[in-house]
């Protein structure tokens, strides 16, 4: 190893926006070393979207992102928006197709993302070291040293886009927190993300396995933080599906902060109260006679469903149904549509698709992603406090903040930095 070279730019982390970054800073003529600890650069991507990698949405606004300052994105997507990342994604060979605004590679194949920016890193003429661990990152003489198990890299710039704590298997293990701290930087505490509810005791597990539609709101002290509504899944140990996965964050967040976190789920989030009470007053005093109070509620709901919100009502479900009173009736209708769980923490990083919280966005200049505390050092991706909703969005940001921090780590490494 020649220890002697100095790149112009060091990009450590072979994710999205490492990946991202390094092209972006290569195709300006910079000399570029991508550092990537596992045995194999991408290994997140392969998993987004199912394995068919949802790389973009058509909808870009900054309410579909979270942070302290979530508009911090907003001059990044100046820079390379959506249009950009397409045009981008369409000349590496990745064909869109969309999908209710979602875009997915023709292929459907993550795999094809991936391999086509490989192609692109090799044709740049990127030095690519995988398997490679940082013991220390320190700037001394104006450059960047890189203290490894297998020898000292140098750089005059450095971009760390290492991700944050989410899906570890993939390669994100907080590394880059620990180096960013070092430097002087401040994090909004990181915690899951886009991940499960675990719900306290008693929770009827009864109910592991269904899916329905269900509208959720979240509230912390009994107020009111976020809601969506969507396919909801109950687990053995609480609640799943994309509605949970998008209030997840905020639950996170205040579960950190030692808030009292519920959820409330509307399993008939498509018709009001009043359409509701109709329906359960026909089913059990008008076609209910001769049936069982769960009898009443078949084709409405699942059993497993229609077990449990009997039980919360305190009906009991072989009771004739023309027997439950209105005021039975009116709590029945409330657990169905006020059905309380409450949260005891998320599912752990392991299970979360993203990190929520990361270096403060303060602490960066939003229009190249450079630290205000460092010269020369460029952050990018989920190590920053950004993080999306479901739907492209966490990888909209990946590709938008790694192309903004290349892009600038090239012009300060003296490169020409070309609009695209």
């Amino acid at each position: 190893m020649n220890t002697k070279k100095i790149y112009d730019v060091v990009v450590v982390g072979g994710g999205a926006a490492g990946m991202t970054a390094a092209i972006f800073a290569a195709e300006r003529g910079a000399g570029v070393l991508l550092l990537e600890h596992m045995e194999q650069i991408g290994k997140k991507i392969l998993v987004t979207g199912n394995g068919k990698c949802n790389y973009t949405n058509r909808m870009q606004e900054v309410s579909h992102y979270r942070g302290d300052e979530p508009a911090f994105v907003m001059s990044a997507f100046a820079q390379f928006g959506l249009e950009q990342t397409l045009a981008f994604f369409e000349e590496l060979g990745i064909y869109p197709k969309e999908k209710n605004g979602y875009f997915y590679p023709a292929s459907e194949q993550a795999s094809s993302v991936l391999e086509v920016m490989k192609m692109r890193l090799q044709r740049l003429g990127v030095t690519i070291h995988c398997g490679v661990g940082i013991r220390s990152i320190e700037k001394t003489d104006g450059s960047f040293c890189f203290d490894t198990k297998s020898g000292c890299y140098f750089g005059k710039n450095c971009i760390l886009a290492t991700g944050g704590y989410a899906a570890k298997k993939t390669g994100s293990d907080g590394s880059g927190f620990i180096y960013a701290k070092k430097f002087g930087h401040h994090l909004s505490e990181p915690v899951p993300a886009l991940v499960q509810l675990v719900a306290k005791p008693p929770f009827e597990k009864e109910m592991a396995g269904v899916r329905t539609a269900a509208n959720v709101k979240l509230f912390a002290d009994g107020v009111l933080l976020h809601q969506d509504t969507g396919e909801v899944q109950l687990t053995d140990y609480g609640i799943s599906g994309i509605p949970v996965f998008q209030v997840s964050r905020f639950a996170a967040k205040a579960l950190a902060a030692g808030k009292e976190v519920c959820a409330y789920l509307d399993f008939f989030p498509t018709a009001d109260e009043t359409a509701l009470t109709r329906i359960l007053k026909n089913r059990f005093y008008q076609s209910g006679i001769g049936k069982s109070a769960k009898e009443a509620l078949v084709g409405l709901f699942a059993d497993k469903l229609s077990g449990v919100f009997l039980k919360r009502s305190q009906i009991a479900w072989d009771m004739p149904a023309e027997r439950v009173t209105d005021a039975q009736l009116a709590e029945l209708n409330l657990k169905i549509r006020q059905f309380e769980v409450k949260i005891a923490r998320t599912n752990k990083f392991d299970a979360a698709q993203v990190t929520a919280g990361g270096i403060l966005t303060k602490e960066l200049n939003d229009k190249s992603m450079e630290s205000r505390l460092v010269p020369g050092l460029f952050f990018a991706g989920e190590m920053i406090d950004i993080d999306g909703e479901c739907g492209g969005y966490n990888l909209q940001w990946a590709w938008s903040s790694g192309a903004v921090a290349g892009c600038a780590a090239a012009e300060r490494a003296g490169k020409e930095c070309k609009k695209r």
